[in-house]
């Protein structure tokens, strides 16, 4: 009786009294915990929502009533059940890349006076941490090695030509606001990954004479040195590998400017030569020998933790690239990162089989400017921030973070981003308004699943999750737990519900799908809208499941949802065009 005089209170509050009540309650968990145990295993309280209509865009809102898990009833129309004890890949974030352009439209706000306070208004909306706050927690930023598609102009960090020494490499070649932004971000987040990408080496190292297309040429690559007994790779003293010197360089450079690098590409899309923009083509040799180089000079240079990822590529050829890569310089790298704009996100599945131990990053995809805001929403939900994931993926992100409403600016002369443009995360428009797209909102609601409960605890880790019930095609299901800092604190479970039964292909009739969620033994009713979900619920740990030396803490009991829908027009679903061909 004492518990639910608790849960009661909890629901009625709002959500910054709940928080305190949670706080409160917390002090008691042990004797809650021993006294109450089923009770106490899951409650859905608080729920956070985007819907078809857009009448709720990454809303937080509390239930009227308290949702139990309870003693098992009958299966609803659609039947969710979580297996915590199958326990797979962490997660590390979710975000977009700080293009030139990206960086340049966020600064351009911020100076302006009188915008400035939209300026952190959205940053925070967007990479905000704080547990229980309405942000969305993003922390995964990905950051070109000089210029890319979205830049003002052609640089490298080193443009001297013949440079071989470096000795005119400049990190300050990256534009003053790129760090600004990147600073801001920073201070609303302590948690950020910053992943480093070249779209080409400078262009006096490759064989076009210029960024934009083109290939390394053989003399700044390196050797190989093998055995017969025996298969080894080391420098050949004689030809030291010089793009390997050159990310080396970007790494320091980035670390001399405070940032922290989590993990460095080799080159953004190896199969790419395009005359209009930055871009190198590379063979899996190339690539891996360079990515071996450079993983002895990240170490010999007190840079060990900073992780290599290869391929960086569309997912069309995942079962032959990447596993290349791992097959013959395997140890090189922590795994291989995918884009969208070819194959499908299944494909991710054949790199996965091949080397099962190797990290997968989902790191680029792009919305169309114009397209149908609620069939981007169920193509997202469906192939990147549940799909990708499903398919073991770390990581989720879109390309850029943020644009005008034309998708501008772009290296002037590109072809990259034709037709109606590249939408980005946040358009920013020129009289200092600013408005999120449905690529920010979907992967929202995803990221809320994931982040840290505790300050300096762990993101969220995939768990097993399946949907059973007549209505079961109706539901895409993903399932998380967040660990905690104190072993005596209650372990977060979330999940992220795309319900996508809206009649789209013949007349459009959205309808809500009651359904029965099934955790430890108990069961909890609840029906979800046309949009996305997010739900989170506290229980402790199980003795071998979750038992584990994670960092988690938290009150006990809470459910927070999120949910996304959108009006579908009548447009069919299309998707993901490539950038530029």
């Amino acid at each position: 009786m004492q518990h639910s005089h608790w849960l009661l209170i909890a629901t009625l509050a709002s959500s910054a009294f709940s928080q305190q009540i949670w706080d409160i309650v917390s002090q008691f968990q042990p004797f809650i915990s021993q006294n109450y145990p089923q009770k106490l295993m899951a409650n859905l309280a608080s729920q956070w929502q985007t819907t078809w209509d857009r009448s709720k865009l990454f809303t937080s809102l509390a239930p009227s009533t308290p949702i139990n898990f309870v003693t098992p009833g009958p299966i609803a129309n659609a039947d969710i059940v979580i297996n915590d004890a199958n326990v797979l890949q962490p997660i590390l974030g979710f975000g977009g890349s700080l293009t030139d352009s990206s960086a340049l439209t966020l600064n351009n706000l911020k100076a302006r006076s009188k915008n400035s306070g939209n300026y952190w208004n959205l940053l925070g909306y967007m990479f905000g941490a704080a547990d229980g706050a309405n942000v969305a927690g993003l922390n995964y930023i990905r950051v070109p090695i000089g210029a890319s598609d979205f830049s003002s102009g052609l640089y490298s960090l080193d443009d001297t030509s013949g440079d071989t020494s470096f000795s005119q490499f400049n990190i300050n070649k990256v534009p003053s606001y790129v760090f600004s932004v990147l600073r801001d971000i920073q201070s609303l987040n302590n948690r950020l990954q910053i992943h480093l990408v070249p779209w080409s080496p400078p262009a006096w190292m490759k064989d076009s004479g210029t960024m934009n297309g083109g290939s390394l040429k053989s003399q700044y690559v390196g050797s190989i040195c093998q055995s017969s007994s025996f298969y080894f790779q080391m420098l050949d003293l004689h030809h030291e590998n010089l793009d390997a010197t050159y990310l080396l360089k970007a790494v320091q450079g980035f670390q001399s400017q405070g940032f922290s690098v989590s993990a460095i590409s080799i080159q953004n899309e190896p199969q790419n030569s395009n005359p209009t923009y930055p871009t190198c083509t590379m063979t899996p040799d190339v690539e891996g020998q360079t990515a071996t180089a450079l993983r002895s000079l990240l170490n010999s240079n007190g840079l060990s933790k900073v992780n290599i990822v290869g391929y960086e590529h569309n997912w069309d050829d995942a079962g032959s690239y990447p596993v290349q890569l791992m097959s013959s310089y395997g140890s090189a790298y922590a795994g291989a990162a995918f884009h969208c704009y070819a194959g499908s996100v299944g494909n991710q599945d054949q790199f996965h089989s091949a080397f099962p131990s190797k990290a997968i990053y989902f790191t680029e995809c792009s919305g169309t400017i114009g397209s149908d805001w609620w069939t981007d929403i169920k193509w997202y939900m469906d192939n990147l921030w549940i799909g990708s994931l499903e398919h073991n993926s770390r990581s989720g992100l879109m390309w850029n973070i943020a644009l005008d409403g034309n998708g501008n600016p772009k290296l002037p002369g590109t072809n990259s981003c034709g037709g109606s443009g590249c939408r980005p995360l946040v358009t920013v428009n020129s009289d200092g308004s600013y408005s999120f797209n449905q690529e920010f909102y979907s992967m929202a609601q995803a990221s809320k699943a994931i982040i840290p409960k505790d300050a300096g605890g762990p993101f969220g880790q995939r768990i097993g999750v399946s949907v059973g019930g007549s209505l079961s095609w109706a539901l895409r299901v993903g399932a998380y737990v967040t660990g905690r800092v104190s072993s005596s604190d209650w372990l977060r479970y979330s999940i992220v519900v795309l319900n996508w039964d809206d009649s789209a292909s013949t007349t459009w009739n959205p309808q809500p799908v009651k359904t029965t969620i099934e955790f430890r033994g108990m069961q909890a009713t609840y029906t979800f809208p046309v949009g996305v979900t997010t739900l989170w619920w506290f229980a402790p740990a199980t003795s071998g499941v979750n038992a584990r030396s994670w960092n988690v803490t938290e009150p006990p009991i809470e459910v927070f949802a999120e949910e996304n829908e959108e009006k579908a027009s009548t447009a069919s679903a299309k998707f993901r065009m490539p950038k530029s061909s």
